[in-house]
């Protein structure tokens, strides 16, 4: 996750999004809110879970496979993010979000399901995480 947390370094308020909405203030929180559902700080809501038992055990290999996730994919509701924020605040929150999920060490995520795809090892948790962040980090040229 070193070479994620230099790429967010090398992101700045000015950062252009090359597809999408968000600014990149706001990915930089909707990436942090998307990391808690792995630490266990969100719980998905039950209606979520129950969506994601019917559909997203068809999609959730494409969660934690070799392929990049495609640009302009939905973003659910609940991390969704529309409200102004401040850069240097959510850059320093991801950050530590990335550090407190590799401190607590990625068994810890099969604890917690994911919100759509539900129960997941901790490598399908890693590699997901991952590619979520890579998205984002390509999305905004980094």
């Amino acid at each position: 996750m070193d070479e994620i947390i230099d790429r967010i370094n090398n992101l700045t308020p000015s950062s252009k999004r090359q597809w999408g909405k968000m600014e990149v203030s706001q990915m930089l929180a909707h990436c942090s809110t998307s990391l808690r559902f792995a630490t266990g700080e969100r719980k998905p809501t039950k209606l979520f879970l129950i969506v994601g038992k019917t559909i997203g055990a068809f999609f959730k290999s494409t969660y934690y496979n070799e392929q990049p996730f495609k640009k302009n994919r939905p973003t659910s509701k609940a991390s969704k993010i529309s409200d102004k924020r401040d850069f240097y605040k959510e850059k320093e929150l991801l950050i530590k979000s990335i550090d407190q999920l590799m401190t607590e060490g990625p068994k810890n995520c099969e604890k917690y399901p994911h919100p759509f795809f539900g129960a997941l090892t901790s490598k399908q948790w890693g590699m997901g995480v991952y590619k979520h962040l890579d998205h984002h980090l390509r999305q905004f040229n980094v």
